[in-house]
């Protein structure tokens, strides 16, 4: 199908509310009455210097087709380079045939009724550095060939993905990531540590990973925020933790952690909030301390006796009448950094409770509503 003729013929409910003519308009004219065609963003091509819709913005239109699919509509947009669909009536699976829209850069479908596997088709969109396919119902494994698509923004969460999280998981360049409010299951992968010089924020939360933290999470020297709360982590709290020197929020609530907090992770100069509530902690020290008071630690509902809001002994004793350890105990004490940026508070305003800054990976946890 020709762009210049490009129309939505299974699209009834698109005709209606972007007021679509019966008959062939071109794209000259969509750009020129933007007034008329709304979300569609034009510009001319280097090749041939033709005047082609570059990007849809159609984020939060509710359209509410019987049934409204993305077949015969994005993969027809040869020149596109931004698609963006958030919060409307899609169903059906992503077509394959997007994998043919190679100048295709941002691609948002999130928020809709998308079903099936992980869209193979997006593996071969290779140019993308922005994804986002969040609160859909995708099922199945996630293919580990997701972690090598060189991109900035990865949200996956609010899905229905299942299995271990790709050994790969560290291969990925991007600096967002959530794949919060699925069914992973097992460890986190060791390989995150190679993600060190891009992630800044990684959602893990609300799933059901289990094992223990493993140490190279300390190698994140970039990362402000870490979320695995409320999955089945246990263990203790690695000391390599320490040398997250960029780190604000720390959060690994409600899991099945033990053991003393380490002291070099309370004295991270960046640190706004650390969550450790709901877990089996029996120790924190002096730095830690002064955290709670300035309330910036919460370690409530764990088992240190003179601290208050902690579970009951009945509680504490049942759980290490059991016996917990973790396959490599010795990484735990390796400290991979000279902490030269925790052993001193370098500024005066430092671990001072703070209104949360915006982040963009905990935004994406929010469903748009219309």
């Amino acid at each position: 199908m020709e762009l210049e003729c490009l129309y939505f013929y299974s699209l009834f409910d698109l005709k209606r509310a972007l007021k679509w003519p019966a008959r062939s308009k071109t794209c000259n004219k969509i750009c020129r009455d933007s007034s008329t065609y709304k979300g569609f963003i034009c510009d001319t091509t280097i090749q041939d210097k033709k005047l082609r819709v570059a990007g849809v913005n159609f984020n939060g239109y509710n359209f509410d087709g019987k049934p409204l699919k993305l077949q015969s509509f994005i993969e027809d947009l040869k020149d596109l380079i931004i698609f963006h669909v958030n919060s409307n009536g899609f169903t059906g699976v992503v077509p394959f045939r997007i994998s043919m829209v190679p100048s295709l850069y941002e691609l948002d479908l999130s928020n809709n009724k998308l079903i099936g596997e992980f869209p193979k088709a997006i593996l071969a969109a290779t140019n993308l550095t922005f994804l986002d396919v969040r609160f859909n119902h995708l099922i199945g494994n996630l293919p580990p060939q997701v972690f090598t698509l060189d991109l900035d923004v990865l949200y996956l969460n609010n899905n229905e993905f299942v299995g271990n999280i790709p050994e790969n998981l560290g291969k990925t360049p991007s600096l967002y990531l959530s794949l919060a409010n699925n069914k992973f299951i097992g460890p986190i992968p060791k390989s995150i540590g190679q993600a060190s010089n891009t992630l800044l924020e990684v959602l893990l939360l609300n799933n059901q990973l289990s094992g223990c933290l493993p140490y190279e999470i300390g190698l994140l020297k970039k990362t402000t925020i870490f979320d695995a709360s409320i999955n089945h982590l246990t263990g203790p709290i690695p000391h390599s933790f320490g040398c997250l020197e960029n780190l604000k929020i720390l959060n690994v609530s409600y899991n099945e952690l033990y053991g003393a907090v380490p002291e070099t992770l309370c004295k991270l100069s960046n640190l706004r909030e650390l969550t450790l509530k709901f877990n089996y902690f029996t120790q924190v020290g002096p730095e830690c301390r002064k955290l709670i008071k300035k309330e910036v630690l919460d370690i409530s509902m764990n088992c240190i006796l003179d601290l208050p809001s902690q579970k009951s002994p009945e509680e504490c004793a049942a759980f290490f009448s059991k016996h917990h350890s973790c396959p490599d105990q010795k990484s735990l004490n390796y400290v991979p950094c000279k902490n030269q940026y925790s052993t001193s508070l370098k500024k005066s305003a430092a671990h001072e409770h703070h209104p949360r800054a915006h982040s963009p990976s905990y935004a994406a946890l929010h469903q748009h509503r219309p």
